[in-house]
């Protein structure tokens, strides 16, 4: 049996992390049964969520993940793309989670009301008089990490923008199709769903959120995913696309 550990549902989701969103959307593609347990990233080999025991083996990082259970079992979640689909599959993956979810984090993270309703809960399971301290650490880390990477060198505005830039990226790629690559999902499918998923959630409110709710094609396609992978979520979906995206 396969375990996989991650965050729990949070943030109205019915996973915390779009990475272990990911895998969980993957693990449901490939067929394989699994159970899902929570997990603190000092717990996984890579001290990250997702992480999996699969029999005894723990794997690390959605990627690594992918690439065991589509190696051990046999399947693999592109079949039915060429060549050139492939490589526009890792295109697509490497700018979702490299750059466009550094947007979504920076709204989650960065936006001192989402902060406060989302991510400092991370530390409630401490004494309640440690919490502040821990709160304030927290922060301090996560605002080092988005300034060695790049996105807390930009403004608030230009961060946004280059979100969207993904996301205009993305509904172009996606144009009417229920799927990046036709009628059936493929692997990157699930990273697409869980990044988007990840900032049209109405617990967070950010202008990346609101600029999100423009693309009528990407709003489908995220409640398309939620009804198919997470049919017992309720999830609550612009009505329309706003104008202006």
């Amino acid at each position: 049996m396969i375990t996989l550990y991650g965050l729990g549902p949070m943030f109205g989701l019915p996973e915390a992390s779009p990475f272990v969103t990911k895998t969980e959307v993957q693990l449901k593609l490939l067929g394989l049964p699994y159970r899902k347990e929570r997990g603190r990233p000092e717990q996984s080999p890579k001290g990250q969520v997702p992480f999996i025991d699969d029999d005894g083996a723990r794997v690390a990082d959605s990627h690594f993940i992918r690439e065991h259970l589509e190696r051990k079992h046999g399947k693999d979640l592109d079949a039915g793309l060429d060549a050139r689909q492939r490589a526009e599959a890792w295109a697509i993956e490497r700018m979702l989670e490299n750059h466009f979810s550094a947007a979504t984090r920076h709204a989650r993270w960065l936006i001192p009301e989402n902060f406060a309703k989302g991510p400092a809960h991370f530390v409630d399971g401490a004494p309640e008089e440690l919490r502040p301290k821990l709160r304030e650490e927290l922060l301090a880390r996560v605002r080092e990490s988005f300034r060695a990477v790049g996105v807390g060198r930009h403004s608030d505005e230009e961060v946004v923008e280059l979100g969207v830039r993904s996301l205009e990226a993305l509904s172009v790629l996606l144009g009417d199709k229920p799927y990046l690559f036709g009628a059936r999902p493929a692997g990157v499918d699930a990273t697409a769903f869980a990044m988007l998923a990840g900032i049209l959630t109405p617990f967070f409110e950010a202008p990346l959120r609101r600029r999100a709710e423009g693309f009528a094609n990407l709003v489908a396609y995220a409640a398309r995913g939620m009804r198919e992978f997470y049919p017992e979520h309720p999830w609550e979906a612009p009505p329309a696309a706003r104008p202006g995206a």
